[in-house]
């Protein structure tokens, strides 16, 4: 189903809140159970890392001063990952030799994770909080701080959502985020011609989009009773400022091709769980970011 979004519709914090809670307590049931994430293959091979982690593995690697050719890069590093929903990404983490906390809004997400945690015999704790009040709620500063795919958009006030992940890495700790590239998130997703035609925001205004979606990006038929949401739109220069502003310093940004979900109709399947544009395209825009950055201190910034 084509979800539907109203452009700049006021919502006050607190409901938008409630209601995307509601909707990622509904929705976590029926990706624990859904093929797209696969919860039964992390059981039976113990090797198995998740698709995200898998692209992700390198840069972070690479950020955290590590070989990415290793098996396990992130060998004795104390990591949070943020909006880990059902923990199959912190579960893979943990698989490269991470010291794993997750920090998620729902509990309901909690419980999944804990269960994966327990039923592949992996050491790994979660937390319940919003991410501007994770540093309470762990408790401790920690090597890195790890959010991939999906999350930046589920914040209103990205000076805070900075703040929050500065307060969490310990001085020279550093800080990973991939997600959707602000560009690729401005295109009309309802077309089929593979023409690209902008329909969405991409200038924040403090605004959110408003969408009443039944089914969910893995694309299973069991409908959501709590479809509405709200997101808002972030321009790259938005996140940026915002992390500079918290501390960090910016130590890379590169713009990537794929993603692990279709958000246009025309993008084609790899054969490994990602999409991109079609070959004749492929380089008219990035369908992803990734930044890096590090907190003042520390050897990482001497």
């Amino acid at each position: 189903m084509t979800p539907v979004v109203s452009e700049g519709e006021p919502a006050d914090d607190a409901v938008a809140a409630a209601a995307n809670l509601a909707n990622w307590e509904e929705r976590t049931g029926v990706h624990e159970r859904s093929a797209a994430y696969g919860i039964e293959r992390f059981v039976a091979d113990p090797g198995f890392l998740s698709g995200v982690v898998c692209d992700d593995r390198a840069p972070l690697a690479r950020a955290v001063g590590r070989d990415p050719g290793a098996a396990r890069p992130l060998d004795g590093l104390d990591l949070v990952h943020l909006q880990y929903h059902i923990g199959t990404d912190t579960l893979s983490l943990a698989r490269l030799g991470a010291d794993v906390t997750g920090v998620d809004f729902s509990p309901a997400a909690l419980d999944v994770a804990r269960r994966l945690f327990a039923a592949t015999g992996t050491a790994g704790s979660f937390v319940e909080s919003d991410v501007t009040r994770a540093a309470d709620a762990v408790a401790r500063r920690v090597d890195v701080v790890y959010t991939s795919i999906g999350t930046i958009t589920w914040f209103r006030d990205l000076e805070a959502w900075a703040a929050g992940i500065a307060g969490l890495l310990r001085p020279g700790g550093v800080f990973f985020i991939r997600d959707a590239h602000p560009q690729v998130l401005a295109l009309d997703d309802e077309r089929d011609d593979g023409q690209y035609v902008v329909r969405y925001r991409t200038i924040p205004d403090g605004t959110p989009d408003s969408w009443d979606e039944t089914e969910t990006y893995t694309g299973d038929e069991t409908p959501i009773a709590n479809s509405r949401t709200f997101e808002w739109p972030h321009s790259l220069g938005e996140i940026v400022t915002a992390l500079l502003g918290a501390g960090l310093r910016i130590t890379g940004m590169h713009e990537g091709t794929t993603l692990p979900w279709r958000p246009l109709a025309n993008l084609v399947e790899r054969g490994d769980g990602t999409y991109e544009l079609p070959s004749a395209d492929r380089g008219l825009l990035p369908l992803s970011f990734t930044i890096t950055a590090v907190a003042p201190g520390g050897p990482a910034t001497d």
